[in-house]
């Protein structure tokens, strides 16, 4: 694993190689080769597992779901409903790819009690899934950014859950403003295989992060799956290099769960199914082709 003064390090030899003019992507590489799938919130379905169907409209691979609203109890994790699931899922012939938990976001991880029992019920879930990744969002009043004592508690409870997400062969995707340093230290501290990257590539631009220079340190060992996004606009009108991002994706030999996840990449006003259908047809075309 990447010590945080060895990422340091490589992150700069990387700036000062590129400011050499030199090509840090020309040697040959693989095609990416991962499913496309879009986030149930962001189609219009949060936590509704008629989302599936949407997601076959759009002609998406799979989809990603969340947990449930504290509304209704989290209600994924009954297991009526993840049969629910699962029925429209083989009905439809269409996989659910992975598991998150929105609420973390207005219930935080970080200082909430009752999130450590959502959290572990969610390995349980994903496990009953078969899902590989439960994606864990810190935005909101969940962010940890300037706050050393917020982090300090997530690697705290983060430790009492791993043992259960190693068994069940669970992944639990740290999503937030961090910088890669600051999540290798999260993941260092933990010590388990099972804690790795939730990687959102706006996200972490908006943050102000070199993500350029992030992928290739992070991609093929400490991310998990990837959101791609331009929030609000569709994926062919934002500012964000897709093509290099596949291009930094494929020569890092990423790959993490197979997926990655389409998100909020609708303008204000458009049809959904005809925006995620265009945003489908731009990653394929510029970023799975590279």
């Amino acid at each position: 694993m990447i010590q945080r003064r060895d990422f340091i390090k490589r992150s700069a030899m990387a700036s000062v190689l590129m400011g050499m003019g030199l090509n840090l992507s020309a040697d040959p590489y693989r095609q990416l080769n991962l499913k496309v799938g879009a986030c149930d919130w962001s189609i219009g379905q949060n936590s509704n597992p008629k989302g599936l169907a949407v997601a076959k409209e759009i002609g998406l691979d799979g989809l990603q779901v969340n947990l449930g609203s504290f509304d209704n109890h989290l209600h994924l994790r009954e297991f009526s409903i993840q049969q629910e699931y699962v029925q429209q899922s083989k009905a439809l012939d269409l996989p659910i790819s992975s598991l998150a938990i929105g609420e973390l976001n207005n219930f935080p991880y970080k200082s909430d009690p009752q999130t450590e029992l959502w959290v572990a019920d969610s390995v349980e879930v994903a496990k009953n899934m078969s899902l590989p990744v439960v994606l864990l969002p810190f935005f909101n009043k969940n962010d940890l950014r300037n706050d050393p004592e917020g982090k300090k508690e997530v690697i705290s409870r983060l430790k009492k859950v791993v043992p259960k997400a190693e068994k069940a062969g669970v992944i639990l995707g740290i999503e937030s403003y961090l910088s890669a340093a600051e999540h290798l230290e999260i993941i260092e501290a933990v010590g388990s295989p099972a804690v790795k990257i939730y990687y959102d590539f706006r996200n972490s631009a908006d943050a102000g992060h070199p993500i350029y220079e992030e992928i290739p340190m992070l991609a093929k060992d400490h991310i998990c799956e990837i959101h791609i996004k331009e929030n609000g606009k569709l994926l062919s009108d934002g500012d964000l290099d897709w093509t290099r991002i596949g291009e930094l994706l494929a020569t890092s030999e990423y790959q993490g769960s197979g997926w990655m996840q389409i998100e909020w990449s609708t303008p204000e006003g458009a049809d959904i199914v005809k925006a995620y259908q265009s945003n489908l047809t731009f990653v394929n075309n510029k970023i799975k082709q590279v």
